[in-house]
Formats: C-alpha cells, sequence, structure tokens
C-alpha cells in the first residue's frame, strides 16, 4: 500500500505541475521532463492496483482514471 501511496502523490504533483506550466509560461523542458514522470506515476498506480491481492474490481477500475485515480483507489483501500 505503501507504492501505492507514493505513486499517487507523485501522480498528482506530476499532473499539477504539468497543467501550472501549461497555464502560465509552457517551458517545454519543464513538461519534457514532467511529463514522462506523471506517466511513470500512472502506470505505478495502476500497476500497483492490479498486483496487490484481494483488491475489489471496482477499485482496480479507479486505478485507472487519469490524475486522481490513486487516490479514489487509495481512499477505497483503507476504508475496507
Amino acid at each position: 500500500m505503501r507504492l501505492l501511496r507514493y505513486a499517487a502523490l507523485a501522480e498528482m504533483i506530476t499532473v499539477a505541475v504539468l497543467l501550472l506550466n501549461l497555464v502560465t509560461v509552457h517551458w517545454r523542458p519543464v513538461s519534457a521532463l514532467t511529463g514522462p514522470l506523471h506517466g511513470t506515476a500512472y502506470l505505478l498506480v495502476i500497476a500497483a492496483c492490479l498486483l496487490r491481492e484481494n483488491t475489489p474490481p471496482r477499485t482496480r477500475l479507479l486505478a485507472f482514471i487519469p490524475a486522481i485515480g490513486g487516490y479514489l483507489a487509495l481512499r477505497r483501500l483503507q476504508r475496507s
């Protein structure tokens, strides 16, 4: 569950940086660095939910929602 927590945090931070960069200065180096980090964090969230034992199917599907899916899945796992 620790991997999911850190991956969800990284996903949220990187999407916030990407959106902030997009609406302000749109520096290409920021996008070039943060984009792959966001993609990696997104894939880690999905993998952490799919590979975790006894994860309900709806929780696994929540992980596929970009940007907030990790936190939604994490919240659902903490409730159960």
